[in-house]
């Protein structure tokens, strides 16, 4: 079973002069290996929170992007020497190797597509002791100042101002909502999935 950190919560604000933004930052342990997901763009929560659990940027193994926002990646550049996932590809210096199986490699955690917030869009998925919890990057995420709201129904309208493919995210969500038991957003607090 994978052991899930939320090392920094995720945040987005609307203001008059650009939009202070950075993911949920998530460590998965998974055996030996160690997976972060979306590094962010707040470099400085980001070090103080590895900081925190006593691993340095070399520590991790896998450098997993749900896409290619940048507030989701401009941390890339603190792990010069890492391998950077995404769906189906590895980055490794100036190589790009391809992999498949639904798996992260050397783990047991699944990789879903989950278009529609942008066309490359993949979650993961991992089994931990509370139940599957889905790593879902920008298929679910909110302004800092809108007011939460966790019903299925609600989930599935939430409006979306930077979709590339409205159906394709109902459809991500939707398969999401199926699969997990407990969800990270991309912007805001993990939450439990109404069954």
């Amino acid at each position: 079973m994978a052991e899930i950190k939320v090392l920094v919560e995720g945040y987005a604000s609307k203001k008059k002069k650009g939009c202070p933004a950075s993911p949920s930052v998530v460590l998965i342990f998974d055996g030996n290996i160690k997976v972060l997901v979306d590094p962010g763009s707040n470099a400085k929560a980001l070090l103080e929170a590895l900081r925190k659990e006593k691993i340095k940027p070399a520590d991790i193994d896998i450098i997993f992007l749900t896409h290619y926002h940048l507030d989701h990646l401009l941390n890339i550049r603190l792990f010069p020497t890492n391998d950077i996932y995404d769906g189906d590809t590895i980055s490794r210096g100036d190589k790009i190797i391809s992999f498949s199986g639904g798996k992260l490699p050397k783990t047991n955690i699944r990789i879903i597509k989950t278009p529609g917030h942008a066309y490359e869009h993949c979650s993961l998925l991992a089994q931990t002791a509370k139940g599957k919890v889905a790593i879902a990057g920008d298929v679910f995420w909110w302004w800092n100042e809108q007011k939460k709201n966790y019903t299925r129904q609600r989930l599935l309208k939430q409006k979306d101002p930077f979709v590339k493919n409205k159906l394709a995210l109902l459809q991500s969500r939707k398969k999401l909502l199926a699969l997990a038991d407990y969800i990270i957003p991309g912007h805001g607090k993990m939450f439990k999935v109404e069954k």
